[in-house]
């Protein structure tokens, strides 16, 4: 469990806000180790596959997006199915806009805690303290009257399986350092034998 690794990636907006060392300051303090981080620019084709999304998931965002139109009085020029892939497109787009940190972290349910740390994908319903709910006021809303991606700041796994097939898409083994710290024996020894020597 302490090796368990999770992707983070600092998004375009979160580059350009120069936030970079604040979003990545919250996640080493909780003792989780960074053990490869890179500056890229994203290409289309390693994000179709990062997001990984099949065409029930393009139907069902689809159809909440026909709903949400008829909703606000649109018109429905498009399959569902065409809807849903244009969130797609819409994110792909905004993170192939700029630079994007990307890095791998490390330790003990290093998934839950970056999770719980990012905070929930609309900035709005983040709550407070997380860094969604911290540094950007976005909506889904706001977003979707611009035909645009929410500006959330960062990505992060869901799950351990997801963390591991996205890991693989954004880094080779070879860029990964095996490293040791002084702080994962305060986390992680069982005894922490010679402390007051």
């Amino acid at each position: 469990m302490i090796k368990e690794r999770t992707l983070v990636i600092i998004k375009p907006d979160g580059v350009q806000r120069t936030i970079i060392g604040d979003i990545i300051s919250r996640i080493e303090r909780t003792g989780l180790k960074i053990i490869s981080l890179k500056m890229i620019l994203a290409n289309e084709d390693t994000l179709w596959k990062h997001y990984n999304k099949d065409d029930s998931w393009f139907i069902e965002k689809g159809t909440i997006a026909i709903e949400s139109r008829k909703a606000q009085g649109l018109s429905v020029e498009k399959e569902a199915i065409e809807y849903g892939k244009d969130i797609l497109r819409a994110n792909i787009e905004f993170m192939t806009s700029g630079p994007v940190i990307a890095f791998i972290v490390q330790g003990n349910q290093s998934v839950g805690i970056v999770k719980k740390l990012v905070g929930g994908t609309e900035p709005l319903t983040s709550d407070v303290g997380t860094i969604r709910g911290d540094y950007t006021v976005d909506t889904y809303s706001l977003a979707n009257s611009s035909s645009r991606a929410v500006r959330n700041l960062v990505h992060c796994s869901d799950k351990v399986s997801e963390a591991e097939r996205e890991i693989s898409l954004w880094f080779d083994e070879s860029e990964i350092i095996k490293y040791n710290l002084a702080n994962e024996r305060i986390l992680y020894d069982v005894n922490l034998d010679g402390i007051l020597d």
